[in-house]
């Protein structure tokens, strides 16, 4: 099945991260949002290597989202540069994988 992805988004609090995840699901853009807590995350910015606890949202969608995915994120991000990224699906569940097409 093609055109089937998994997304990875961090956010820096919890609430930012459920907001997101539900306006997603809400909207149909994403079949299913999971959000996993406390993620030590070490990453360059402006030059200088930075700790934070980060709270990180993953889930599945389609190539046809893409674009509206992240132009949502952007809107409700507290970030700069939000990282929103994703990852074929390229093998699972075949019965689930239908579901992540019929959901979005």
């Amino acid at each position: 099945m093609k055109g089937i992805k998994f997304f990875y988004i961090t956010c820096p609090k919890k609430n930012e991260a459920h907001k997101i995840a539900t306006f997603l699901v809400k909207k149909k853009l994403v079949a299913c949002a999971n959000i996993i807590y406390n993620v030590d995350s070490i990453f360059n910015w402006k030059g200088k290597v930075t700790k934070a606890k980060e709270i990180l949202v993953v889930g599945k969608t389609m190539n046809k989202n893409i674009q509206k995915v992240i132009k949502s994120v952007k809107k409700f991000h507290s970030y700069d540069v939000p990282c929103v990224i994703f990852f074929d699906i390229k093998n699972g569940n075949t019965d689930f994988l239908k579901w992540i097409i019929k959901s979005v």
